[in-house]
């Protein structure tokens, strides 16, 4: 079991992990040997998630989600397998914590009378300003 939050863990069953070759620079590693680590978790039948979780974790992950619902993340940061493997799971860990997170509702307010006034003011001012810049009609 993977601990995300007090309330929510994963199990570990849920979360495929692949292991591919890296790309970019290493040399004969790279070339070699399968390092990298294309971890799978599916978040829309995922049972470790609440309903509300999920459904912002969806959201969050964005281009990340293909359109049945898996988060597909890659790790390729190490040399090696295993130290690559914990970082896509503490980058799922992350995710999940960030969408466990309820936003705070936006509370609307008005704009003030007074600062209206003094903007509709400072209109006034600039206009007639612009007005004293042109040149008397000739006739």
């Amino acid at each position: 079991m993977i601990r995300i939050t007090q309330d929510i863990r994963l199990d570990e069953h849920e979360i495929e992990l692949h292991f591919i070759r890296a790309s970019g620079p290493g040399g004969q590693n790279v070339n070699k040997v399968a390092t990298a680590v294309e971890l799978r978790f599916d978040v829309a039948r995922s049972r470790s998630l609440p309903e509300a979780v999920r459904a912002r974790l969806l959201r969050l992950a964005g281009r990340r989600v293909s359109r049945n619902g898996v988060l597909v993340l890659h790790a390729q940061r190490h040399r090696s397998q295993e130290r690559n493997r914990q970082d896509a799971i503490d980058r799922l860990v992350h995710w999940i914590r960030r969408a466990s997170q309820t936003p705070k509702k936006r509370i609307r307010t008005r704009t003030p009378a007074s600062s209206k006034r003094r903007r509709l003011e400072e209109k006034r001012r600039r206009g007639l300003a612009k007005r004293l810049r042109t040149p008397p009609p000739s006739g």
